[in-house]
């Protein structure tokens, strides 16, 4: 007896021959990116842009203490701007901001970039002097102010007490009109070696070894292999060093107040200092507004300088 099999029938699978549209799915990657990048531009708009604009309008209007009661703050036009200019202390604010600012950069670079030099050298105890040196930049700006103002002072800081031992008499160092700037750029440089440090160092790391092996075989002095070697493929990180560094000393203030306030005789006036004397003493926020947006105007040239530098590098 034969049995006889029968195949089932089949069934076609239907197949989609709906093609995607490119156009549809670039507008979803589109979206996607903006939906990425959408809390980072209302956290900038929110508390960069608006603060902004809002100071480059009060420097064109009469904004005194009545304004919080009242909600009226006319329009003055340039009259800020033109009080602002007028003040002979605007003129030597900039001039000492100027000196406060070079003299920090160059102490803070100098020292920095030979301590990171000394520390790509292997001997004990490396790691833990690196770890020490980084204490100045961890302790808060106001601290380290009230600390050196204690040392620093000129009948019993323990800085002129020391120098006393070797015959010295007491130095006026924040006291004096003419050593109190000094002795701010001073206590900023030692706050600002460890951040130099930590960024060329971290640079040097980078410069490939061969490169001083064979200029060892060549009998390059020290100095010729730094000169020729090191600053040259250091020369990225280095402009990444002093833009930062520029921006962050030019508007210093917390340090200042907590050193000097500003005193003797305004000797230790800067922009910075300027802007809270105008705005939270002299209670006149429309010329606090105008010195405040020219900081922002200088931090913003370098920052586009900076920029270039980077773009420029990477060509």
């Amino acid at each position: 007896m034969s049995t006889t099999t029968v195949a089932a029938p089949v069934v076609p699978i239907a197949t989609s021959t709906k093609t995607p549209d490119p156009l549809r799915a670039k507008r979803r990657r589109k979206l996607a990116q903006w939906g990425f990048l959408a809390p980072a531009v209302v956290f900038m708009l929110l508390f960069f842009g608006y603060p902004l604009v809002r100071n480059v309008v009060m420097s064109f209007q009469d904004y005194s203490p009545s304004t919080f009661f009242t909600g009226k703050a006319p329009f003055n036009g340039f009259d800020n701007w033109k009080n602002v200019f007028q003040n002979d202390l605007f003129g030597k604010a900039l001039l000492q901001t100027i000196l406060f600012t070079i003299g920090s950069l160059i102490g803070q670079f100098c020292i920095g970039l030979a301590l990171a030099v000394f520390f790509t050298k292997r001997f004990p105890l490396n790691g833990v002097l690196r770890s020490l040196i980084l204490l100045p930049w961890l302790v808060p700006m106001v601290v380290s102010g009230i600390v050196w103002r204690r040392i620093l002072d000129q009948d019993t800081g323990v800085l002129n007490s020391f120098l006393g031992i070797f015959g010295v008499g007491d130095t006026p160092w924040l006291t004096s009109t003419s050593m109190a700037l000094v002795s701010v750029v001073l206590v900023n440089i030692w706050i600002g070696i460890p951040f130099n440090m930590v960024i060329l160092y971290g640079g040097l790391q980078e410069v490939p070894k061969e490169l001083y092996e064979a200029a060892a075989l060549d009998g390059a002095s020290a100095w010729r292999t730094f000169r020729s070697i090191t600053l040259p493929l250091l020369k990225p990180v280095i402009t990444v060093v002093l833009v930062l560094g520029f921006m962050s000393t030019v508007k210093i203030l917390d340090l200042i107040l907590a050193l000097t306030d500003g005193g003797p005789a305004d000797s230790t006036q800067t922009l910075g200092t300027l802007t809270y004397q105008n705005s939270f003493v002299s209670l006149d926020f429309g010329a606090g507004a105008v010195v405040g947006n020219i900081l922002i105007l200088i931090s913003a040239v370098f920052a586009v300088f900076y920029l270039r530098a980077n773009r420029n590098e990477g060509k």
